[in-house]
């Protein structure tokens, strides 16, 4: 294995420079935005020129460099020349604040970064009395002259990307070989970023991973998945966030391309039509969103078109189950007979077989058309993947794997194996990774018991920068890191979630309740899109819960229940009697949870959590921020009366 990330994507270009590497939407052509491809030879020799940029700009080995921009193709050229040098990243997204930006770059005293845009500068340039080391900004979208004179007056230099890509022409002819002499000198434990978490509980620490952390995943790959040299990943996930960055890794490590999309319908519809992808990595909400879409179409068709589809999916439902049973891929927590499973689920899964081939002619291969038709699967993460979205995909013959991990982690601790991917699990233990589950007296708790996560492995980080506390209030000095995360292990060496050491609510009568099993149990409802369990210190739980508009909007109409504004539907009673059935049904003893776990008021908001505000770059629950802007909400769920 190669020391650093640009060693080991330099290996792949020498054995194989004329794959494609990146996928690049040009609205040149005739159809409109078509992908040009970007060849391993030209992406690594982009690389070298981005590096000796920078070094004819004065960068060095140890510098910090800010990197704020969202998915574009630059952006993993960047990544990887500022590695070629030494140095080590600070990325952000582009819905990141100007407050968050200039602690960050302030923190780690970058002297360079690199700005997506015009918006992006001007953020910069309004904190720029935090950021007293900030002398470059490198664009790769032109800018107002009066932004660089702006810049210029606040002593900051502007410089756009072709322009460093010349100045790495010029270093390259004058010191040739130069870059891959300082990319030779990279050593596995160099700090290659410094990743701020999303702050879901806080101020926001830098996690400190290495090139070494990154590379530890990459082997475990060959037996998670199947790519093969020249397939195609699909990306719409924010990169500079730990999760996409390491299937960029994955991509490159494989031989393999990627093309650049957006999680908004129409466009990764028409993009997955175009490119035909057999790969694409994505957070819960994007699946279910995806699986919602083909729902809506189906009830739009109405009549025997849509009785149709939902018998094959309930058909495609039983037929998985004793597939499942049969081939010893339901989860094994207390101890499962496998040989019994077998018998058991053997005939029923046989007399289903004729009937689950009819329904992939003629209904599910249709919806594997949606993908392209080359799909092989899709890999969830970055939260909990709801049930009711893995049971579909899978009932259609869509394969999605979960996996689990941290930014801590770089990311990735678990995920689902090709061959044996086992719903209700997120996943195996990664190669030469450890977990353990202990208990509250930090006792190991056998497969089968709930009890905090540890980790131990090559990919957990260095520590939070500048935090040395903070480091060691989560990380020990043999290596095992408290993840924070509640769970269990099977006796197969894999784990589920079941729910957040510091998102636990307790109540006043002293019980512990895991909101997050309980959100996602709601979020089965066609009417619920998201919640958030409240409850700490209370009687009993309550919940915020953002309906989904067009399902609520089409319930109205078809009810004959007057439409004056959105809002005021939402106070209608029967828009609030349907959601109250639905939770009751969803959330109730029946269904596994205990009393006190049952949801007995909520409040419906009318406008979506969005990231960057309520969410996480992935999409997490960001509580503390929900429960200050929706505090007078809350409070009135636990007033008598309320």
């Amino acid at each position: 294995m190669e020391q650093t990330l640009p060693l080991m994507l330099r290996a792949r270009v020498r054995e194989t420079p004329d794959l494609i590497a990146q996928y690049v939407k040009d609205k040149t052509g005739s159809s409109g935005q078509v992908f040009k491809p970007k060849y391993y030879r030209q992406f690594y020799d982009e690389i070298r020129f981005t590096a000796g940029g920078l070094l004819e700009l004065g960068c060095r080995r140890g510098d910090h460099i800010g990197i704020i921009s969202d998915n574009r193709p630059e952006w993993m050229l960047t990544d990887f020349g500022i590695l070629s040098i030494g140095a080590a990243d600070v990325p952000r997204g582009g819905d990141a604040t100007a407050q968050e930006i200039g602690y960050i770059l302030g923190l780690t005293e970058c002297a360079l970064a690199f700005a997506e845009n015009t918006k992006q500068v001007l953020k910069l340039l309004s904190r720029k009395q935090e950021l007293p080391c900030l002398k470059t900004l490198i664009t790769y979208d032109p800018v107002e002259e009066s932004v660089e004179k702006a810049a210029g007056e606040a002593g900051v230099e502007i410089l756009y990307f072709a322009n460093l890509i010349a100045l790495g022409q010029k270093h390259e002819a004058l010191k040739p070989g130069d870059v891959e002499t300082e990319m030779e000198k990279g050593n596995p434990e160099d700090l290659a970023t410094i990743i701020f978490t999303s702050g879901t509980t806080g101020e926001p620490k830098g996690v400190m991973l290495s090139h070494s952390n990154f590379l530890h995943q990459l082997p475990a790959f060959e037996v998670v998945l199947e790519v093969k040299p020249g397939d195609i990943w699909l990306s719409v996930l924010p990169v500079w966030h730990v999760y996409e960055r390491i299937i960029e890794y994955v991509t490159f490590y494989f031989k393999s391309g990627i093309a650049y999309s957006k999680p908004i319908a129409t466009v990764l519809l028409e993009d997955f039509r175009t490119i035909r992808p057999q790969w694409m990595v994505g957070v819960p909400r994007i699946w279910e969103a995806i699986m919602d879409g083909i729902y809506r179409n189906v009830k739009q068709m109405g009549g025997l078109q849509k009785q149709f589809f939902d018998f094959f999916v309930s058909f495609g439902l039983m037929y998985t189950y004793f597939k499942d049973l049969t081939f010893g891929l339901l989860p094994n927590f207390h101890g499962r007979i496998r040989a019994l499973d077998a018998v058991m689920g053997f005939f029923p899964w046989l007399l289903l077989s004729p009937v689950r081939g009819l329904a992939a002619l003629l209904v599910f291969n249709r919806i594997k058309e949606i993908f392209g038709g080359h799909f092989r699967a899709g890999i969830s993460g970055g939260g909990s993947l709801p049930g009711r979205v893995d049971h579909f995909f899978n009932a259609v013959g869509i394969r999605l794997q979960e996996g689990y991990g941290l930014t801590e982690t770089a990311p990735l601790v678990t995920v689902r194996r090709y061959k044996k991917s086992r719903r209700g699990t997120i996943g195996q233990v990664l190669l030469n990774t450890e977990v353990v589950i202990l208990d509250d007296k930090g006792r190991a708790l056998p497969p089968g018991h709930n009890g905090l996560i540890y980790v131990r492995g090559g990919q957990v980080m260095k520590g939070y920068y500048q935090r040395p506390e903070a480091t060691a209030a989560v990380l020990s000095s043999d290596g095992w890191i408290n993840t924070g995360d509640i769970g269990m292990m099977t006796w197969d060496n894999e784990l589920r979630i079941t729910g957040r050491a510091k998102d636990t609510i307790v109540l006043r009568g002293g019980e512990n309740v895991e909101p997050v099993p309980i959100e996602c149990k709601m979020r089965e409802s066609e009417y619920i899109l998201q919640c958030m369990v409240v409850g700490q210190d209370q009687k009993y739980l309550a919940a915020l819960i953002v309906p989904v508009q067009s399902a609520v909007m089409s319930f109205a109409e078809e009810n004959n229940i007057p439409i004056v504004d959105y809002e005021l539907l939402l106070q209608q009673p029967e828009i609030n009697q349907i959601i109250a059935n639905d939770v009751a049904e969803l959330v109730s003893p029946g269904t596994g949870f205990k009393p006190f776990e049952r949801v007995f008021k909520f409040r419906l908001i009318p406008a979506p959590f969005e990231p960057g505000k309520e969410l996480s770059g992935k999409e997490e629950l960001l509580r503390h921020r929900i429960t200050a802007h929706y505090a007078r909400e809350i409070h009135s769920l636990f007033k008598p009366g309320g």
